[in-house]
């Protein structure tokens, strides 16, 4: 056994100083604009206010606290621990991590340990009871042996070093597709619950409107009673109160739909998540979302990270296609003892040992191995491109959201000057309905044009709050790259995992 240390330890000095073939990775560059074209400056805050915007040295992730709304924050810190999407992404991190732990098991001989026994004879009618001695019966022979075996491939040309490297990027992939599972599974609760709130507001303008239209029933017939309206009046402020108490019911699709939504997005069954509406209206401001410089965007996005790090993977199989190039040396030892008495086994005079070397390489395979290195660096190529057209499309994203929250500003102030004129012109020409100045047809059109004005400005705050959530989703949230595992995280995370 003292020849088999000897020659693993030299060999393993010659390891260290091994070289590893294949090209070392260096990530490409990417396109990156210098600012944002529809990016506007921070506004002034009102006295006495201070503009929200995403805190992560405060909570790191925690972006839904700019909507300042405990219900939607309570909502979201459940997605992590409940959600089933995440549960199998996090599955698929530790997957990959089980296969750094294999791939890194090449760096190390293999050790076995066995034993044996055996009885033999010439036909003279012996015993084959193993438990006899070795003198029993019949010219019969029992031989025991204990033997220690162990292997051994050095990874002379960096090849298992390579498969380490690609399987660590591997698996950081996977920890950046699983922030991207989180966030867009918050992504989508923060939309969901903002577009439930929303479906409140429209139920609360509905039943406000319900009432208005009510008393003008009554006013319409206060002035056919009287004489001075036709029946068609009443008849019309009817059908006008009735459409807007069926209208204001088929709210309750919408809403109950987000509500189950969001249940299945934290895990529960929708039967189990009762989301009450709030006793006051809405008071959820379209907060202002920093952008930072376009070049931060390659290091807050996790599908951007998750393209990076699988072109390093892909990168270090290049090394791993082209190490076939070159000999493989096998090593092979053994230790033991054989003898015919187990009592008599384990001595020095019964022990035995070998050692082999084997150095083997492929002299021709019909052009595999230059096919396997052309399929490597194509693959390479593949993922070069993929990650520059992720980064192109993170910059689209963001520009589009900051395009529609400025333009849906824009709209939103236009439209409110619009809800307030339509208010106006209900009340004045209500008022000369009263004095018979006007036909009933002239307060229906009026109140019509009002309320569909307040359902439009409901609808564009609706829209700025989607986009400044699809906005926050498309500046990463609160993720960054230096969240990424490293390899020592990895195989915690791993061996964690395992203990649970």
């Amino acid at each position: 056994m003292h020849h088999c240390r000897k020659l693993f330890a030299a060999l393993a000095a010659a390891l260290v100083a091994a070289c590893t073939v294949g090209p070392d990775y260096e990530r490409p560059p990417a396109i990156v604009s210098a600012s944002y074209k529809e990016a506007r400056p921070m506004p002034a805050a009102p006295a006495g206010w201070k503009l929200g915007e995403p805190r992560d040295a405060i909570d790191r992730g925690a972006w839904w606290s700019v909507y300042r709304d405990p219900v939607l924050d309570q909502l979201e810190r459940q997605v992590e621990i409940s959600n089933q999407n995440l549960k199998a992404s996090e599955a698929a991190y530790r997957t990959a991590g089980a296969f750094v732990a294999e791939a890194r098991a090449g760096f190390f001989p293999t050790l076995s340990l066995g034993s044996s026994a055996s009885r033999s004879g010439n036909g003279g009618g012996g015993s084959t009871n193993l438990a006899r001695s070795s003198g029993g019966g019949g010219g019969g022979q029992t031989q025991y042996g204990l033997t220690a075996t162990a292997s051994w491939v050095p990874d002379l040309w960096g090849r298992v070093r390579r498969i380490v490297e690609s399987d660590v990027a591997n698996a950081q992939t996977s920890a950046a597709d699983l922030a991207l599972a989180k966030l867009a599974a918050q992504s989508a609760i923060a939309t969901d619950y903002l577009q439930l709130r929303i479906a409140d507001e429209l139920k609360r303008l509905l039943d406000a409107t319900t009432v208005a239209f009510a008393r003008s029933l009554e006013i319409a017939r206060n002035q056919y009673n009287s004489g001075v309206a036709a029946r068609a009046d009443v008849v019309q402020a009817q059908t006008q109160l009735e459409q807007t108490q069926a209208q204001a019911i088929n709210v309750g699709v919408a809403r109950a739909q987000f509500e189950h939504a969001i249940a299945v997005l934290i895990g529960k069954p929708p039967a189990e998540l009762s989301i009450p509406p709030l006793p006051t209206p809405l008071a959820t401001a379209v907060p202002f979302i920093p952008t930072d410089l376009p070049s931060t965007l390659l290091e807050r996005r996790p599908d951007i990270a998750a393209a990076e790090r699988q072109m390093a993977a892909t990168n270090a199989q290049i090394g791993v296609a082209i190490s076939a190039y070159y000999p493989d040396l096998s090593l092979s030892a053994s230790y033991g003892f054989s003898a015919t008495s187990i009592d008599l086994l384990v001595r020095a005079s019964n022990s035995a040992w070998s050692v082999s070397a084997q150095l083997a390489e492929t002299v021709y395979d019909g052009g595999l191995r230059g096919a396997q290195v052309d399929a490597a660096r194509a693959t390479y190529d593949q993922s070069v491109a993929t990650y520059r057209q992720t980064v192109l499309t993170a910059f689209q994203q963001v520009e589009d959201q900051l395009s529609t929250l400025r333009i849906l500003e824009q709209q939103a102030a236009v439209e409110a000057r619009a809800v307030a004129s339509a208010r106006e012109a209900e009340q004045l020409v209500l008022n000369q309905y009263r004095a018979g100045t006007v036909p009933y047809t002239s307060v229906i059109t009026a109140q019509t044009a009002a309320l569909s004005n307040e359902e439009s400005a409901l609808t564009i705050l609706q829209n700025r709050l989607t986009a400044s959530v699809l906005l926050i989703e498309s500046l990463g949230g609160g993720w960054d790259v230096s969240l990424l595992p490293d390899s020592v995280k990895i195989e915690a995370d791993r061996t964690n995992a395992r203990g649970r």
